[in-house]
């Protein structure tokens, strides 16, 4: 594959227009639209996103040679639009006589909002054609970005609006730059989103019409959002290698699970404070690098190669934060794949049990590459068992013990207190005597 400039993208094909729709599921891909119950939320189901084609023009007597040009160039883009198309459709599929397992099999994605209508994490992306694949997570700051702004919707913070604008920025980029027959420059792409994101962020910013803010702080931002992407473009047409472009701003993640080796991070955390996945769940570091409208970021990059099958994760830290391990977060995923019965209730059973410990809004686009639902419980089964034997009975065990001295401590503090009191009671007579009033001495 050759590599393609992000600034040559638009005129490449034609600046096809995006608009959402349902997601179609070819019989290869399965694909979750399950609304979890409780709550928690509900299930913001992924979009697949089709391009529209532009339509060719009625036949007419062409005037000159510029005429012909123009029809010439109309009919370049309208091609290269249908094979840009056809690049993102799931139904695409190999001759059956060399038919490859390698293609995404399985999407999902959720979004669960604390408080109903008023999450301030954008609804996933989860997309994918026979050799292309996109995941992505935008979780708004509600901290930095508590700042609530009148808008037609009505009130909106500033974190809502802001992980939505970068997720409308940043789908319809990555559909045209990602192409089948073209290596994605990671690096250029980076600076691309920068500079679209951080343009809609400013435009939007304006557009509110927000008086000044008399508050100085660097901890407070004008639309802060983060972002976790994983860009995937198959090696080969018929080959199970796979490039992994990681995009991301911000402590979201993504994650790769390997049926033998379990979870990878992909993303490093941009805090303040660097530490490792179990560090960060102890310490409350801040975050040093966000999409915003009023101060600078930076989109970072990471390319790695990756083998068929593998499940790849993009997720806001309500999904991960929460938990007592990062390896309690591979088991989250694995335990609910293990005991589910179909894509959707391995989503239902993830929002479950995400619902049952977060404190945050929590969002997950999840895709599986090489196998279905079937195969990857087949293929995850051993390593969920090796999960559980090495890890989590023992980590579960050393919290259980932790409890019980918790609760024993908690018993010896009330007999401390008791004790105390009965003693003191004992004791207090002769001790204060010479605080009492002469004739109280006596009593």
């Amino acid at each position: 594959m050759t590599q393609r400039d992000p600034s040559d993208v638009d005129s490449a094909i034609g600046a096809a227009p995006v608009e959402d729709d349902a997601q179609r599921p070819s019989d290869d891909t399965e694909a979750s639209t399950t609304r979890p119950a409780g709550p928690a939320g509900d299930l913001a189901t992924t979009s697949e996103v089709p391009l529209e084609v532009p339509q060719e023009a009625d036949d007419e007597p062409l005037a000159d040679v510029h005429d012909r040009t123009s029809e010439r160039s109309q009919r370049e883009n309208l091609t290269q639009s249908r094979s840009l198309e056809d690049a993102w459709n799931p139904e695409q599929e190999e001759s059956s006589a060399v038919r490859s397992p390698a293609g995404p099999r399985v999407a999902l994605g959720f979004n669960l909002a604390k408080i109903p209508d008023q999450g301030e994490d954008s609804d996933p992306i989860v997309r994918h054609g026979r050799h292309l694949g996109l995941v992505a997570v935008f979780d708004g700051m509600g901290g930095a970005g508590g700042t609530v702004y009148e808008t037609p919707e009505g009130p909106r913070t500033g974190a809502y609006l802001a992980s939505r604008v970068a997720r409308d920025v940043v789908e319809p980029r990555m559909l045209r730059l990602l192409d089948p027959e073209w290596n994605l420059d990671g690096p250029a792409a980076a600076r691309d989103l920068h500079s679209a994101v951080k343009q809609a962020l400013v435009e939007t910013l304006e557009g509110l019409n927000a008086p000044a803010s008399g508050l100085r702080s660097r901890l407070i931002r004008a639309l802060p959002t983060t972002m976790a992407m994983l860009a995937l473009q198959r090696r080969d047409s018929f080959g199970d290698r796979w490039t992994g472009h990681l995009l991301w701003s911000g402590d979201s993640r993504v994650y790769v699970l390997d049926p033998a080796t379990g979870a990878h991070q992909l993303t490093t955390d941009d805090i303040r404070d660097a530490g490792d996945a179990m560090v960060n769940l102890r310490q409350d570091s801040v975050v040093s690098n966000v999409m915003s409208a009023d101060t600078d970021f930076a989109v970072q990059h990471r390319e790695v190669e990756l083998g068929a099958p593998f499940v790849a994760i993009a997720v806001t830290d309500g999904c991960f934060g929460y938990l007592p391990s990062p390896m309690h977060f591979e088991h989250l995923i694995l335990a609910a794949l293990r005991d589910s019965l179909d894509v959707d209730s391995w989503s239902a059973a993830m929002q479950s049990a995400v619902a049952a410990v977060t404190g945050d809004d929590a969002a997950m686009g999840l895709l599986a590459v090489g196998a279905d639902h079937a195969e990857l419980q087949e293929l995850f089964a051993e390593r969920t068992t090796e999960l559980e034997r090495r890890w989590i009975r023992p980590l579960d065990e050393l919290g259980a013990q932790v409890r019980r001295a918790e609760e024993a401590l908690g018993e010896a503090r009330g007999r401390q207190l008791t004790g105390q009191a009965q003693l003191w009671g004992a004791y207090k007579t002769e001790y204060e005597r010479y605080l009492r009033a002469p004739d109280e001495r006596e009593a």
